[in-house]
């Protein structure tokens, strides 16, 4: 199979495993799935129970304090 760039799933995947670096394009990738879960739970109830794991709400807890400081 020939793949072309990794999806955002993957790059944040990787990059909970130690697998990539946890860099700027991690923490785009997770902002662009934010934005999809929103866009699914604005389509569609059965959706407002989907979470990301703790990993990823780590990773989005380390992007702001990178941010900040």
């Amino acid at each position: 199979m020939i793949e072309g760039h990794p999806t955002h799933w993957r790059i944040v995947e990787d990059s909970i495993s130690g697998e990539r670096a946890v860099d700027e394009q991690t923490f785009a990738s997770v902002a662009i799935l934010t934005e999809r879960l929103a866009q699914l739970k604005k389509l569609d109830k059965s959706f407002d129970c989907v979470a990301f794991s703790p990993d990823v709400r780590r990773l989005t807890k380390q992007n702001r304090a990178v941010a900040i400081g």
